[in-house]
């Protein structure tokens, strides 16, 4: 029973997919869904990041200068990133590394400052 309904879900979003496709100005439209879609996903995340700090602020101030400079700029690195993607991805494998590059030094701060704050003494 569970399968009929995701195949009518799918069956759903394929519709109105095709509607949008073959609709007149359809290119325009697609493009504003995916607009929208994207603009709501980075809301999303930034929703998500204000909950975060809310939750954590006391373990965020308790991090030592350093610490939280590595924090804020890895994730400043992170946001950077992704909007460099739309011109590093055309540039070919090359562009395609250096934004892997760029997300791996990113985590890899994230990664240290957690390290860090786990350390005794």
């Amino acid at each position: 029973m569970e399968r009929l309904k995701t195949l009518r879900n799918f069956a759903i979003v394929a519709l109105i997919a095709l509607a949008i496709a073959l609709a007149p100005g359809g290119g325009k439209g697609l493009n504003f869904v995916l607009w929208l879609l994207t603009a709501a996903f980075f809301i999303s995340i930034a929703f998500l990041g204000f909950r975060l700090y809310m939750e954590y602020r006391f373990t965020l101030e308790s991090l030592t200068t350093e610490q939280r400079a590595v924090l804020y700029g890895s994730i400043g690195l992170a946001f950077w990133d992704f909007a460099a993607a739309p011109r590093l991805w055309p540039l070919g494998g090359g562009g395609i590394a250096v934004w892997i590059a760029l997300l791996v030094a990113a985590s890899a701060g994230v990664y240290w400052v957690w390290r860090k704050s786990r350390e005794y003494g």
